[in-house]
């Protein structure tokens, strides 16, 4: 195994042609990201105030379902990350705090 990857054991499931529990979950997750993508387009388009707000109210319970099957994906160890080297995070950092210098206000918010 990977040790730069992060990951629960994994919980073993039927190998058949019928859709499994992983399967179903997985299905489940690649849609809540479809709907939460589709959500925040609209949310960026919306110039309907109540009707914004009550988009921005289902947008936020698809997110809050999409964390969670993720964290349940994750906990059953059917999805795995890479742990992040701590030298390139730095690095990153550094890269884009050199950035802030180009930002046209400064830190200074509009009034």
């Amino acid at each position: 195994m990977n040790t730069r990857q992060v990951q629960n054991p994994e919980t073993q499931v039927p190998k058949t042609p019928q859709m499994n529990e992983r399967d179903f979950l997985n299905d489940m997750l690649a849609t809540e990201k479809y709907m939460t993508l589709s959500y925040s387009v609209f949310l960026h388009e919306a110039s309907n105030q109540p009707l914004y707000q009550d988009m921005m109210n289902i947008f936020t319970e698809t997110q809050n379902c999409q964390r969670e099957l993720f964290n349940l994906m994750f906990k059953k160890g059917w999805y795995k990350l890479e742990a992040a080297d701590p030298q390139k995070l730095q690095q990153t950092y550094q890269q884009f705090q050199g950035y802030t210098n180009q930002f046209p206000y400064q830190g200074n918010q509009l009034q």
